[in-house]
């Protein structure tokens, strides 16, 4: 009897476990539908404010406004809050023809403040849309005015494509860093928008209506700020639209200092989101019998790929040691199948989606970079990053 039951129990663990496997993998095959091209439309009466957050940006601000201005429409303005600074981001901004606010409040720090500092602002001559970037992101030359129009046509949040992919020279470890972001906010965001109609907010190259930010709490230091906007967005009804037409590239840190910063504050802010939002968004979609938020709760349960991987295979060794001590080989058989089917899917998601950004030799170095991250996920448990700490900027040539 207690044989059975124990059996029963690692099985329905395996199961459990196949879950999140299981929704990456429908999303990486819901991606692969060709994507007919949208007849990009501007129109050029909807008045768009792109607001900047910047903490000492000096370095690198002047490339992001000169690649923004020359393609806004003429009752545009660009935004740039200075927050915290103690270098020449104001100035460097300002010479660059940017509108500059600045903002100085040590004792509520993060881009979160910063946004509201800048929301506030624009709240005495409200544009019809705001556009977000962040100050070291490169635009595409259409990307503002269609995430503007399409945020106006629609009165929907928008979130356009947003990528890190790595330079040609890219080591190793940046390339499956790049191969990581292209699975998270193209791969699975299409496969999730085609599935439930919704994707996640990423912080750049995203816009929202007017009406939807003035109402927006944005005023925290809550380390993935973006992320819990487009949830709350979601659950008041107003799901963020993808715009693949729309993008914007952001350089991977060079350093791996500056990575491991970054990573750790994603990863520990995805994290925390997973085990707070996940459980609430499952009951509130059974609740409202809405398919959007369950497949949204599922989505939001699968962690980032690395730990994805090393969740996999430590379910796996568990397995196997269930079957040596013969109480089931059912779990392992699950798991095993779970990890041809996770496997397949990487494959097939790199080669449609990635393979010219990140070579296939470069996959070798997977199983590497994933044990690298080993420590980021022990300091979750431990000594887990709630506050914003920003990622050190490599230096750019001048412009």
């Amino acid at each position: 009897m207690l044989l059975n039951i124990a059996a029963v129990t690692t099985i329905a663990l395996a199961c459990l476990a196949l879950v999140p496997i299981a929704m990456f993998s429908l999303e990486v095959l819901l991606s692969l539908w060709p994507r007919r091209p949208q007849p990009l439309v501007d129109d050029r009466s909807v008045r768009a404010a792109v607001l900047i957050p910047a903490h000492n940006e000096e370095a690198g601000i002047r490339g992001t406004i000169e690649s923004i201005l020359p393609t806004i429409g003429p009752h545009d303005r660009v935004l740039v809050v200075a927050d915290n600074c103690t270098d020449r981001t104001a100035d460097v901004a300002s010479e660059c023809g940017a509108e500059v606010v600045c903002r100085h409040d040590l004792s509520q720090r993060g881009k979160g403040f910063a946004l509201d500092f800048g929301i506030a602002h624009l709240t005495s001559n409200p544009p019809d849309v705001v556009v977000f970037l962040d100050a070291d992101c490169r635009v595409q030359p259409q990307t503002v005015r269609t995430l503007a129009t399409v945020a106006a046509s629609t009165k929907r949040p928008v979130q356009g494509l947003n990528l890190c992919d790595p330079s040609a020279d890219a080591k190793h470890w940046e390339s499956i860093s790049g191969l990581a972001f292209r699975f998270k906010n193209l791969v699975r965001s299409l496969g999730l928008y085609r599935l439930a109609g919704l994707c996640y907010l990423t912080g750049t190259g995203m816009s929202l209506p007017w009406h939807l930010i003035r109402r927006a709490d944005m005023a925290t230091a809550c380390v993935v700020e973006d992320m819990q906007l487009g949830i709350d967005l979601a659950l008041a009804g107003s799901k963020p639209l993808l715009c693949l037409d729309a993008r914007v590239d952001s350089p991977l840190p060079k350093q791996q200092a500056a990575a491991r910063t970054q990573r750790t504050r994603w990863e520990h802010g995805h994290l925390a989101t997973l085990l707070k939002q996940a459980p609430q968004l499952a009951l509130l979609a059974l609740r409202h019998l809405r398919l959007d938020l369950l497949c949204l709760a599922v989505d939001l349960a699968i962690p980032p790929l690395s730990l994805l991987v090393l969740s996999w295979v430590v379910a796996l060794m568990g397995a196997t040691l269930v079957a040596l001590v013969g109480i089931s080989t059912w779990p392992l058989v699950i798991l095993a199948a779970g990890g041809f089917l996770l496997g397949s899917a990487v494959l097939v998601g790199w080669y449609v989606h990635c393979r010219k950004q990140v070579k296939l030799f470069s996959l070798v170095a997977a199983p590497v970079y994933a044990m690298s991250k080993m420590p980021i996920y022990l300091a979750f448990l431990v000594k887990r990053q709630q506050q914003w700490v920003r990622t050190e900027r490599d230096v750019r040539a001048p412009h």
